[in-house]
């Protein structure tokens, strides 16, 4: 796991004071590529880490080997081990912890270990299923997207069987709780739903990176585009006062309320989403509470609900 590797990467920099990449790649049994990317992960996260060139360079901290970590404050500390520290994390994150714990000035852990205390992660959602489908390729992934090679991929959309591809692991995203990769593709830059990959098996070709890529600024470009098509039609018509806090569950955002409610207690609604037909079937629900006035598509998609449950349901 990188987060093990980082920490065990910065206390060999404490004890030897100053290493080259061959060093720390001996060290952490790793590749001299991947013993460079984490020695800049370290700098570029805060850590007081430089390069030296030259006879006699290689990495070092600022002020030389040390035993703690000085370089965090009680504050910083904290809010580490409050983001990374659940107790039900995984063994390797744990393991991880207590080392970053060890190697804290002895101040500071207190307030690290009952961070770490603090928080507790529950994986089943309300009908105790567990919540995990997006994540048994995730460590596959990650360490794709680390080392920074291609990987062949199984990706399953909705409804289609399985199949593969070549793409390029450029980074995780994650959004309300569901996570996607970020992968440069033959079309360009594309977001696949981890839930939806059946197989990763990494290839011995490096990633090809866009000039300047930046994972946060790709991230909100593709999201943006996902984001557009729950916008693309907009259904208009009344709802019964009293109907709103359903809808508002149902849509959020995408629900407007016009004005307020009419003498025959009846308010104006207007909902955005993917397509008039998924909108209706989503209104369906709400029987004669809800009336939609256009587009004509939902209205006949509404209709031929109506014909389908009466034909189940109505009289025989």
């Amino acid at each position: 796991m990188r987060a093990d590797r980082l920490v065990a990467l910065l206390l060999f920099l404490q004890v030897r004071g100053r290493v080259t990449v061959a060093q720390v790649a001996a060290e952490l049994d790793v590749a001299e590529r991947t013993a460079r990317r984490d020695l800049e992960a370290l700098a570029a996260a805060g850590i007081p880490v430089y390069s030296q060139r030259g006879r006699g360079g290689g990495w070092s901290l600022v002020g030389g080997a040390r035993t703690d970590l000085t370089g965090l404050t009680a504050d910083e500390s904290r809010a580490l081990f409050l983001l990374a520290g659940p107790s039900s994390a995984s063994p390797e994150l744990r393991t991880a912890l207590r080392k970053l714990v060890r190697a804290l000035p002895t101040p500071l852990r207190p307030g690290a270990e009952a961070a770490v205390r603090a928080g507790v992660a529950d994986a089943t959602d309300w009908s105790r299923t567990a919540v995990t489908a997006d994540e048994p390729q995730l460590g596959a992934l990650q360490r794709a997207v680390v080392d920074g090679v291609q990987v062949r991929m199984g990706y399953a959309k909705p409804g289609r069987p399985a199949g593969e591809r070549t793409v390029h692991p450029l980074g995780i995203a994650s959004k309300a709780g569901v996570s996607y990769l970020v992968a440069g593709t033959e079309s360009g830059l594309r977001a696949f739903r981890l839930s939806r990959v059946t197989s990763v098996a990494a290839t011995a070709e490096p990633v090809v990176r866009p000039d300047g890529f930046d994972l946060a600024t790709a991230w909100r470009s593709l999201a943006a585009v996902m984001e557009d098509r729950m916008y693309a039609v907009t259904v208009r018509g009344r709802a019964e006062a009293g109907a709103e806090g359903v809808l508002q569950r149902l849509f959020g955002a995408r629900l407007r309320i016009i004005g307020p409610a009419v003498a025959d207690g009846w308010l104006g609604i207007e909902v955005d989403g993917p397509s008039a037909e998924v909108l209706a079937a989503q209104l369906a629900g709400l029987g004669s509470r809800v009336e939609i006035l256009e587009p004509a598509a939902a209205r006949a998609r509404l209709a031929e609900l109506a014909s389908e449950l009466a034909a189940v349901y109505g009289p025989p």
